[in-house]
């Protein structure tokens, strides 16, 4: 990851950073809040990089100086990163934080730590933690980092300074896909752009995860009325098959279901959309889509509750092609 590329998009965040940080005004705790994938922990990665920047213009670091070239390498001592294990972060690894804050920085004026993803925090570990954020040891900034639908305490809220993050738009998001995978071609980006819906870390993630292709796979098979029975009926368990082998990737599949429907809705209405190229069901009605809408609904909820994926699949399908 080059922590020194520019910053494409979140311009609120990056002018109100960029000023605190040339008044050297920066608050002892962030927290970086907003949608899932469209930047947070990317944007914490730069700004930490250029809190210690030698040589840095504004918000970027310049990428020559020895921290800046530490931070490319993940490598920088006064980095640190804490992550949730098995979707959640635990007292162990904020005692161990808070631990590691006990001693000065190595080699650096500030050491920046990134808590990524707070809102899957453990009660008692964000207990463990409300002391450290109300007052930190000296030369120390932590970056909190939270999705805009998770719950964080409010004891945690009290205690940073709030920075929002917002979807980006599709330009933004198509731009930042060609940065991160350079073989990506601009048609492809730009779908991904679109069925991202200005999350560039979900578009990411259905590109590496081929999600796209089962999708057009799925929609194909649903908008063709003509389908053999037998043959509609042995490629329908082929694709719940496929469909519950994501694993965790499965509700961001559902995800672009639902688009799909929405966008048929979109073209049953006339509502100036960009659905041109929407392969529709013909012969639904409204009635039948937001059914088909309520079955993805029932499906995520059973899922939820660890009923067995595959049988979800198949039932979800079958009444997806029904």
């Amino acid at each position: 990851m080059n922590e020194t590329q520019q910053l494409v998009g979140q311009n609120q965040a990056q002018k109100f950073l960029a000023r605190s940080l040339a008044a050297e005004r920066l608050a002892h705790a962030y927290l970086f809040r907003g949608p899932e994938g469209v930047g947070k922990q990317l944007f914490a990665r730069k700004l930490a990089a250029a809190i210690n920047c030698e040589q840095r213009k504004g918000i970027v670091a310049c990428g020559i100086c020895r921290s800046c070239k530490k931070m490319d390498a993940g490598s920088h001592p006064d980095f640190l990163h804490v992550a949730p294990e098995k979707g959640a972060i635990k007292i162990a690894q904020i005692r161990t934080l808070i631990k590691q804050l006990s001693f000065a920085p190595y080699e650096a004026q500030t050491r920046v730590v990134l808590i990524e993803d707070v809102h899957t925090m453990r009660k008692e570990a964000a207990n463990s933690l409300l002391k450290t954020l109300e007052e930190p040891p000296a030369d120390n900034i932590l970056i909190l980092t939270a999705d805009s639908a998770g719950n964080v305490l409010q004891t945690i809220l009290s205690r940073c300074q709030s920075v929002p993050f917002y979807s980006l738009t599709a330009e933004e998001t198509k731009t930042i896909l060609m940065q991160q995978e350079e073989e990506m071609d601009p048609e492809t980006a730009t779908l991904l752009a679109r069925l991202s819906e200005g999350s560039p870390g979900k578009g990411l993630l259905f590109y590496k995860k081929d999600l796209v292709p089962l999708r057009d796979e799925l929609v194909t098979l649903l908008a063709d009325a003509a389908s053999s029975s037998d043959l509609h009926t042995g490629r329908l368990l082929l694709l719940a098959e496929s469909m519950a082998a994501l694993k965790e990737n499965l509700s961001h599949l559902l995800g672009l279901i639902r688009l799909w429907l929405r966008d048929c809705l979109f073209v049953l209405y006339g509502c100036e959309e960009d659905t041109e190229n929407v392969n529709t069901r013909k012969g639904w009605n409204s009635h039948q889509y937001f059914a088909k809408l309520q079955a993805i609904d029932r499906a995520e909820k059973e899922l939820s509750r660890n009923c067995n994926r595959s049988l979800v699949c198949e039932v979800l399908l079958f009444q997806l092609a029904a």
